[in-house]
């Protein structure tokens, strides 16, 4: 898993609707990025709602949040149709896992990210990172913490 300190390894992935979205399209701004293993999970569903859930409070502190799993972006959008998100889920399909070995959080053993979140300063540094066991939900309180702290540094 790579380290608060390091630059945010580069993306492009598409969305849920095919669309391309990269790290730079967030420049300026922070980012949250929750890798999580699959959508439809339980576990999965209960974080990503979650997150939505506390989506205006994240965007107050002039961030976003974006989430990436190995799965399909078809396979998204009929996961963020089902949960009503509008969070945008980045596809990283193929090469499977690419940017979640770019960042550190593929498994090879079982073929997907680990549940794994990341703040991304405005100027592409990783800040925070926090990895969860396989079947506990990060809780959105481990986000604003990280924002706190790193508004306590600036």
């Amino acid at each position: 898993m790579i380290e608060p300190g390091c630059q945010a390894p580069g993306f492009i992935l598409p969305d849920q609707d095919g669309n391309d979205v990269s790290l730079g399209d967030f420049a300026g701004r922070r980012l949250v990025i929750a890798f999580y293993p699959g959508d439809f999970s339980a576990v999965c569903s209960d974080q990503l709602g979650l997150y939505q859930e506390v989506l205006p409070e994240v965007e107050e502190k002039s961030a976003a949040i974006v989430g990436i799993s190995v799965d399909s972006s078809d396979s998204h959008r009929a996961f963020r149709e089902r949960l009503g998100l509008t969070i945008p889920l980045l596809a990283d399909f193929h090469p499977k896992g690419e940017v979640a070995r770019a960042y550190g959080t593929y498994s090879d053993e079982y073929g997907k990210s680990g549940r794994v979140l990341f703040l991304v300063d405005e100027a592409g540094v990783v800040r925070w990172a926090h990895r969860s066991p396989p079947l506990e939900v990060p809780g959105a309180n481990l986000i604003f913490d990280a924002f706190a702290s790193l508004d306590a540094d600036s």
